[in-house]
């Protein structure tokens, strides 16, 4: 049976958001199917946690500070990846951060924080590993988007902003590097069980949740786990060469109803 990973085999891959929710399951997946990885987070203890416990189950791993706002840890993040783990051959842009605030009441500070994160970073990190990629003929990158670049969702302006802006960057990038050998793609997830939004205040939640049912977002109490998510990863940077996927969407099953329940 023909290998579905891309050549050469060990292709080392770099995840941001690395120490909870979908990277930390991104980490854990790729690590499963043997490649090396290296964790990117704020939370650098945690990173380190999960690289030891990927290193003593044989794989390999490396855990480094990585702070999406400083232009100079990013810098220094993806100089020591690449020489620590070698060549990086999968980027895998994940970081992002959510603040419930509208258009018109967010301070300046709190929407330029979701610009920052959620768009302004993924640029950092692929400005600085991707040439080289280019170089080689060779890579995969993959950004983590949201379906509220397609659904925008009140109450998260310059999360939904930031996305929007996430997905047209993902889009030229693609078109850039066309023919180039690396390939770009977008996982989409729907809503997720994270820790995203767990710091909310419990009054901006509820505001949130019963806007998003007015308008339609909470069609049922379905939820997306970090490893669904991990998975369709994968799956889009094992795609046969030849082949690549743009993007995949993933959304949570609705629960199943019970026998005579309404659909409605």
């Amino acid at each position: 049976m023909a290998s579905f990973l891309p050549h050469p085999d060990r292709r080392p891959a770099v995840v941001t958001g690395a120490s909870s929710g979908i990277g930390l399951a991104t980490v854990l997946s790729l690590a499963a199917v043997g490649h090396p990885v290296v964790l990117g987070a704020r939370r650098l203890e945690r990173c380190e946690a999960t690289a030891a416990s990927i290193r003593e189950a044989g794989g390999e791993a490396l855990a480094l500070a990585l702070d999406l706002h400083a232009p100079d840890s990013v810098a220094e993040f993806a100089s020591r990846a690449t020489t620590e783990l070698g060549p990086i051959e999968i980027v895998v842009s994940n970081a992002g951060d959510v603040l419930p605030v509208t258009t018109i009441d967010a301070t300046q500070d709190q929407f330029d924080r979701q610009i920052e994160v959620n768009l302004l970073g993924p640029q950092r990190i692929v400005h600085h590993l991707v040439p080289a990629m280019v170089e080689r003929r060779r890579g995969d990158v993959v950004f983590v988007t949201s379906d509220a670049a397609m659904s925008p969702r009140p109450q998260m302006a310059g999360y939904v902003a930031a996305k929007s802006g996430l997905e047209g960057m993902a889009r030229a990038m693609r078109m850039e590097l066309e023919g180039t050998g690396v390939r770009v793609g977008m996982v989409r997830p729907g809503p997720s069980l994270t820790e995203q939004g767990s710091g909310w205040d419990p009054a901006a939640l509820d505001t949130a949740l019963a806007l998003w049912t007015k308008w339609g977002f909470m069609r049922h109490h379905g939820y997306l786990q970090g490893s669904d998510v991990a998975e369709a990863i994968v799956a889009m940077v094992s795609a046969p060469r030849g082949a690549q996927f743009s993007v995949i969407e993933v959304q949570p099953e609705a629960p199943v109803r019970a026998d005579g329940e309404s659909p409605t």
